[in-house]
Order: C-alpha cells, then sequence, then structure tokens
C-alpha cells in the first residue's frame, strides 16, 4: 500500500469511527472544565483509607503509639484532598452534556465543589464506625479459618478483605448521593481479588468469604450478620421482567436475601428474590431458586454407593 493510499484508509477510518449514529451511548463528550474520575486517584483514596482502617498494615510499616496520630493525621489530610476531586468528578459525570450559560456555570461548578465538600467530610466522620464494622469482618474470617494464625495474617493477606473494605468504603459512598465512584472502587476490588460485590448491596457485619474467587453478589442483596460464603457462590437474579418496548426494568429488587448465620458452599447459585432463612445452609454445587425455613440445609441428593465387584465374583484370573 503506497503512502497515499495509506493516507485516504486513515481518513476513511477516522470518518466511519466518529459518525454520530455509530457513537451514541459510546462517546463521553466532556464539558469544558469538568473534571473526570481518575483510575489511579481512586486506586490511591483505597490505598489511604486502608492505611487509616488498619494502620501499619497499609501504607507506612514503622508506626508506633506515638507516631500514629500523626501518620492518620497525614494520611487523612491527602485523602479528603484527593475524594473531594473524584466525588468533584463523579458529580460532573453525573450532570453529563447538560450545557449551561456561561454566566451560570461557574455558579453551577462552586455549587457542585461545596456538595462535594459535604460529601467528603460526612464520609470521613464515618470512618470509625466503617473500622468497627471491619473489625468484625475481620474477626468472622478469623474465626471462621482453622488455618489463619492471627488476625494480622486475616488483613494482611485474605482478599475477602480487601474486597469487604473497598465494598463498605464504595457503599458508604452510594450513599451519600456519589455517582459512578462507588462502582468503579468496587470494580477495582474486583480485578484485584475476584470478588464481585455491587456496591448497593447490603451487608451486615461478621461477614466473610472463604477463598473468595468467583463470587458474585447482586446490587439488591440483602445480607444479615455472621454470614459466610465459600468460593464460586453467585447471589444472582433471574431474568428480569421487559417492558412495553422489550427493555429490561431496571430498579427492582431481584436478589436474594440471606438472613442472619446462613451458611453458602462454594459453587452454589442463588437466584432471584428469594430469602434464605435464618441458620439456612446451602451446600455445594447447589442450585437455588425458592425461599427456604429458618435452619433448612439444601444439600445435593446422595448417589447410591455402587457394588464394588470382588475377584471372587468373578473367578480370578
Amino acid at each position: 500500500m503506497s503512502p497515499n493510499e495509506l493516507n485516504e484508509l486513515l481518513k476513511q477510518t477516522v470518518g466511519h469511527l466518529t459518525e454520530p449514529d455509530e457513537m451514541y451511548g459510546l462517546f463521553y463528550e466532556m464539558v469544558d472544565g469538568d473534571p473526570l474520575p481518575s483510575g489511579p486517584a481512586l486506586a490511591e483514596t483505597i490505598d489511604l483509607c486502608r492505611a487509616i482502617l488498619f494502620p501499619g498494615f497499609y501504607g507506612k510499616s514503622t508506626l508506633n503509639s506515638k507516631t500514629l496520630p500523626y501518620h492518620i493525621g497525614v494520611c487523612l489530610d491527602r485523602l479528603s484532598h484527593l475524594l473531594t476531586q473524584q466525588v468533584m468528578a463523579g458529580l460532573c459525570f453525573q450532570r453529563g452534556k447538560e450545557q449551561e450559560a456561561s454566566s451560570k456555570e461557574q455558579k453551577i461548578r462552586c455549587e457542585l465543589t461545596e456538595k462535594a465538600q459535604n460529601i467528603v467530610a460526612e464520609f470521613v466522620k464515618r470512618l470509625p464506625e466503617l473500622r468497627r464494622v471491619l473489625a468484625t469482618d475481620v474477626e468472622a474470617a478469623y474465626n471462621g479459618d482453622p488455618a489463619a494464625e492471627s488476625y494480622g495474617e486475616i488483613i494482611s493477606c485474605y482478599p475477602v478483605i480487601k474486597a469487604i473494605s473497598s465494598y463498605r468504603i464504595a457503599h458508604e459512598l452510594l450513599v451519600l448521593g456519589v455517582p459512578l465512584i462507588p462502582r468503579i472502587i468496587t470494580e477495582m476490588a474486583h480485578s484485584e481479588t475476584g470478588i464481585d460485590i455491587h456496591p448497593e448491596a447490603k451487608i451486615g457485619h461478621h461477614f466473610t468469604i472463604d477463598h473468595g474467587t468467583g463470587v458474585v453478589i447482586g446490587a439488591t442483596c440483602i445480607i444479615g450478620n455472621y454470614v459466610k460464603l465459600y468460593q464460586g457462590v453467585t447471589l444472582g437474579a433471574k431474568s428480569f421482567p421487559l417492558d412495553e418496548n422489550g427493555n429490561p426494568i431496571k430498579g427492582i429488587p431481584r436478589h436474594p436475601i440471606l438472613e442472619d448465620n446462613v451458611i453458602i458452599y462454594s459453587n452454589a447459585t442463588v437466584l432471584g428474590r428469594i430469602t434464605l432463612a435464618k441458620g439456612t445452609v446451602v451446600g455445594g454445587n447447589v442450585w437455588v431458586t425458592e425461599s427456604t425455613e429458618p435452619g433448612e440445609q439444601l444439600l445435593q441428593a446422595k448417589k447410591r454407593k455402587s457394588h464394588v465387584v470382588r475377584p471372587e465374583d468373578w473367578g480370578g484370573l
């Protein structure tokens, strides 16, 4: 191909790739001056939160009781600044391409900045309670695994702590009205751990996931206290209804409710808006689409023991 032919090909391809009809829903056109969410900035935000919630295990490892207040103060200051920027970016993303007259644009941006600052202030206020709940998750993981030798091992090594800490951070931001950012945070944890928890899900205290790889928890799940899941568990939805135009109806409760003290073993699938009552145990590889009674056990049917043929049954060689 000659240089002229290549240039012509490039022009044609650019034209095809920028056709307005072909770009619908695939192109975010930024309003001038609005920030966009940043993956690296959000990764640093999560690192800062973990360093605050689990000091010494994340962030600086040379802490002692004397330097701890300084460390927490520095991390909180950086977190407040960074998270305000990202919340502001999420708020700007939510308003999309709505164009305002230039005389109003600065006022709107100031209002969004103030809203972001207020959200972050409230989030910071909730960090002590967030740590208290995460401490119960660490306890549940430790008590639920005979191989764990210390809380420190749980915090340092277990993917459930990384996944659940990201989820609880994201969930608080979502409750405070932050768009987009919570989902980015949980998907980053999904990539890091293989555990997929939607930030809209509601999860009680003393929650743990053993091993964790392949676990999926849907957006409208409600999970009680002292619940334990194993790897590969799906808390998902059935096929949901369509509107008159054939589009999925969104925003309806469609995922399971797990009451307190439920245990679900590996690779089980629980679908639909059903309730697993208190103390339910679901065995591995079981498919569940109906609600249970308290304390019910759902296990695979046992296979009949196969007959063992002995040499004397057929005379030997």
